[in-house]
């Protein structure tokens, strides 16, 4: 579904180049759930927008469906840590702005738009408006927003990174009932091990800058998978114990680079 070939990213900066991403080879399998972790500035957001075709590689290809990725494409929508609702629309208006967008028929959406604010529990606030939805409920909107165009690839950066603790849970173990449902591909980057082993299928490590694919961590640990307590504690303690060796080990160790 997702293959990135050799792509790495160089900015401009005020005192030289500055080399964000380097070299990094994946492949992401339709219907997969990829987590991408690691230290702030190793180039996660990055290489997410060079998927989503908003920013071009300095070197190497993403593909989409087998096709090279050269600006954002209708099938990819993104999530980012922000909802950037539209503070006059309502709910529904902005789960349906894409439709807009896009120069769809809303009367062959609506349907959709009904059936996703039912799965996220926002049926009952259709009408309101973002300022008076919690921040939480502000991020299943925009979730809903995301998944109106029926995309092949959803992209998510740290879109629960500004919650409460107990919100992030919540929406987390939401998200994962969504893809369970709908069984879209998904790339979620995130800080937080926790979520990392809730949501993955597999886990890709980056290290610190220049982000070089560490290491591709398997979580075969069945479904649906809680934050609390379940039958695959020592499990969830050894992946996330090896993750976390990862993210505090030295950044110069040797790195896997096949996918």
């Amino acid at each position: 579904m997702i293959t990135i070939d050799g792509v790495s990213q160089t900015f401009k900066g005020r005192s030289g180049p500055v080399e964000a991403i380097r070299d990094i080879n994946l492949t992401v399998g339709e219907g997969e759930f990829l987590t991408v972790i690691g230290r702030s500035g190793c180039g996660k957001s990055t290489l997410l927008r060079m998927v989503a075709g908003l920013l071009k590689p300095t070197a190497g290809a993403v593909q989409v469906a087998g096709e090279t990725v050269r600006g954002p494409r209708r099938d990819v929508a993104m999530v980012f840590q922000k909802p950037a609702l539209l503070p006059w629309r309502s709910v529904e208006d902005n789960v349906m702005l894409p439709v807009e967008i896009f120069g769809w028929r809303k009367s062959e959406h609506r349907a959709n738009a009904d059936r996703l604010l039912e799965m996220t529990g926002l049926t009952a606030f259709r009408k309101r408006l973002p300022h008076e939805l919690s921040g939480g409920m502000q991020q299943r909107v925009s979730l809903c927003r995301a998944l109106i165009q029926n995309p092949k690839v959803m992209l998510l950066d740290e879109p629960f990174s500004a919650l409460d603790a107990l919100t992030r849970e919540e929406l987390a173990v939401e998200l994962q009932r969504i893809h369970m449902e709908l069984g879209t591909t998904m790339i979620f980057v995130t800080h937080s091990i926790q979520e990392a082993v809730l949501l993955a299928d597999r886990v890709a490590v980056l290290s610190s800058r220049p982000g070089q694919l560490r290491r591709l961590v398997e979580i075969p640990i069945p479904r649906p998978r809680s934050f609390g307590h379940n039958a695959h504690l020592d499990q969830v303690a050894n992946i996330s114990a090896e993750l976390h060796s990862l993210l505090l080990s030295d950044a110069h160790l040797p790195r896997t680079q096949t996918a």
